[in-house]
């Protein structure tokens, strides 16, 4: 007999509750954001910009996110600025220069998704168990 799940301490109900009341658009705008936290590239790149706690310009953000094209660190960066995550300055400079920011909104966003990050960090050993009996079945 397989273990049940636990039981959550959280009320989903809540969540479909108030998304009921979202308009249309709010709603699809809402999932838009939650694709946006769970894409490959956004969580660590705002929580790189937001660990310096300075401006940091696009060279010393793509050293920092190991991995990351320069067009999908642009594509990226374009994303987390329209939704407000960030900021963007450009200085009139030769060279010319642009520094990223965090916004209060950014940081609030990953002052939440946080807890989430280290519970999935915690239990990586638990994914892969649960991989290997699924590949082995």
């Amino acid at each position: 007999m397989k273990k049940s799940a636990k039981k959550t301490r959280f009320r989903w109900d809540h969540v479909k509750d108030f998304c009921e009341t979202l308009t249309e658009s709010d709603d699809a705008l809402a999932r838009e954001m939650v694709s946006r936290i769970s894409d490959k590239w956004s969580l660590w790149t705002m929580s790189v910009i937001v660990e310096l706690g300075q401006p940091m310009r696009f060279s010393r953000i793509m050293d920092q996110v190991e991995g990351i094209s320069q067009k999908s660190l642009t594509k990226t960066l374009r994303g987390l600025e329209r939704d407000g995550l960030i900021t963007r300055e450009a200085f009139a400079e030769v060279p010319p220069r642009v520094e990223y920011t965090i916004t209060a909104l950014g940081a609030e966003m990953l002052d939440n998704v946080a807890p989430l990050w280290l519970w999935v960090a915690k239990h990586v050993q638990r994914f892969q168990t649960s991989r290997a009996a699924f590949d082995r079945a």
